[in-house]
């Protein structure tokens, strides 16, 4: 059974125990909404700080507010055993090349609002078709609160580029690249096109699964 860490780059594979190892849940944890600071989207803003190190068993995946103006993920944690295994996504990962259905995962297990996500589709790009990239559809998109769980979606994955295996992300018609500065799109007409009702990711793929995985956080 194929294994994908999010603590590395590339596909490793493991032979399965003979006794079968029981899995701790994830644990979510998550504060008030009142705990969490307004963020202004007239202008891009600049890109997220590095990935917080914590010891192993410390809560992984934290993240702070940060000078950019992004509300980050500050009432999200995720505490995890390294051998902890990620639920499917929320979406389909039909498709999907392994570090895609890694992101999926981890975003699905981090942001339970979030309860649809967009996978392989015909575009003109290869991103979707090739299974490089997931749609993680913002309910209520337009509202303060919607606004808020995009950009946390957007600083927890940029946060964690590298052992997530993010290429790209967009939203609110403004491109971010996991290394790099991020920039203003041009406006294509309308809040999807312009990515405001879904958070775009883009992964450096990994390879398609040669069969069922177990997708560890």
């Amino acid at each position: 059974m194929g294994r994908h860490r999010l603590a590395t780059t590339r596909r490793r594979r493991w032979s399965a125990p003979a006794a079968a190892v029981a899995l701790p849940a994830l644990a979510l944890l998550s504060v008030g909404a009142d705990s969490l600071s307004a963020t202004t989207h007239d202008a891009p803003s600049g890109c997220c700080a590095e990935l917080i190190a914590e010891p192993p068993a410390a809560t992984q995946y934290r993240t702070t507010p940060a000078d950019d103006g992004l509300l980050l993920a500050a009432s999200r944690s995720m505490h995890r055993d390294l051998e902890t295994a990620l639920p499917p996504a929320v979406g389909s990962e039909t498709g999907l090349q392994v570090k895609t259905i890694l992101v999926a995962r981890a975003v699905s297990a981090i942001f339970p609002e979030v309860q649809s996500i967009g996978g392989v589709r015909p575009d003109f790009l290869r991103w979707h078709p090739d299974g490089l990239a997931i749609d993680v559809m913002i309910p209520d998109h337009r509202s303060s609160e919607g606004i808020a769980l995009g950009d946390a979606v957007v600083a927890f994955v940029l946060r964690n580029a590298d052992r997530l295996g993010v290429a790209h992300v967009i939203w609110r018609q403004t491109l971010y690249p996991a290394h790099g500065t991020p920039h203003r799109m041009t406006d294509l007409g309308s809040d999807n096109a312009n990515h405001y009702n879904h958070v775009h990711i883009a992964t450096v793929g990994g390879g398609y699964p040669d069969g069922p995985g177990l997708y560890l956080g």
